[in-house]
């Protein structure tokens, strides 16, 4: 069983920044990759980022973001901590949303319960 509890959400304007973090209950060096998600109202779950467990590479690096976000998010994972996090900046009124960080471990999939950034504008 894998536990993962999102921190970090908040209310930001436009332009601010805030940085998420996500723990989780075990070492995460047998994860696969970590991502983001994000959901607004009224919309479905979509992907925000991907940092990779070390064995997958994408032509940015160890890195994926979505154009969205592209330049503007930056996701890291410290193994160490069992924490990923993602810091982002020059933040939008689109970028309202409850944000989820999601694994796959021994063929399930795992997320947090969210934490909620609201960008005003």
């Amino acid at each position: 069983q894998v536990q993962l509890v999102e921190s970090g959400g908040g209310l930001v304007q436009t332009g601010g920044s805030l940085t998420l973090s996500c723990a989780a209950s075990r070492s995460m060096f047998d994860f696969n990759d970590m991502l983001w998600y994000r959901q607004a109202p009224g919309q479905t779950r979509e992907w925000v980022a991907t940092v990779s467990n070390g064995f997958t590479t994408f032509s940015g690096g160890d890195s994926a973001y979505a154009d969205s976000v592209e330049g503007r998010f930056t996701i890291s994972r410290d193994n160490a901590k069992n924490t990923v996090y993602l810091q982002m900046n020059n933040l939008k009124p689109e970028d309202t949303a409850v944000y989820y960080c999601h694994t796959n471990y021994q063929y399930r999939d795992y997320w947090g319960q969210g934490t909620q950034v609201t960008v005003s504008s």
